[in-house]
């Protein structure tokens, strides 16, 4: 992986949040509830590491690879008009832990870093954590200021709204 195809220094840096968040970039860290047990774990964590998550977002993926492994590239299309290339920086595939993060390439209209991991806490608990640090880039997230960061907020949300429903999760 060369690390001078992404547009932000700090490659990988979301591995330590929400403590760390690199200067200048506005930090995101949101976590929900999927419900409990191995099989939720186990389906979460597959929906994420296939993509399935994000397709099932109803956003436009295009990925090099069908799991999120170091230095797949992935772009995400919204509404059919934005698109945003990624790199896949790290990944974690554990027992109790499965997910990864991209790193945003030229051409994305924010510069950072957004991670996706599920893990199952000691009491079976399993959650959806979404970790990020950002700014925008191109000159249309820049004006789009709060609204912007209300946006990626709202999609972290959803990202753990779809992903209770697609791993048997209880209702929220």
């Amino acid at each position: 992986m060369s690390l001078q195809d992404f547009t932000y220094a700090d490659v990988g840096a979301t591995r330590d949040l929400p403590g760390h968040c690199p200067e200048g970039f506005r930090p995101l860290h949101v976590r929900t509830r999927l419900g409990e047990g191995h099989e939720v774990f186990r389906r979460a964590a597959e929906a994420v590491m296939t993509w399935e998550m994000h397709r099932a977002l109803g956003v436009g993926i295009d990925t090099s690879a069908q799991r999120a492994a170091p230095d797949v590239d992935v772009t995400v299309t919204v509404a059919g008009l934005i698109r945003a290339p990624c790199r896949v920086v790290w990944t974690v595939d554990e027992h109790r832990r499965a997910g990864w993060a991209y790193g945003t390439l030229p051409g994305h209209p924010e510069c950072g870093e957004e991670s996706f991991v599920v893990d199952r806490t000691g009491d079976g608990t399993v959650w959806l954590t979404v970790s990020a640090f950002s700014r925008a880039a191109k000159w249309y997230a820049k004006m789009g200021g709060p609204a912007t960061r209300g946006l990626q907020q709202a999609y972290a949300r959803r990202c753990g709204t779809v992903l209770r429903g697609l791993s048997g999760g209880e209702e929220s």
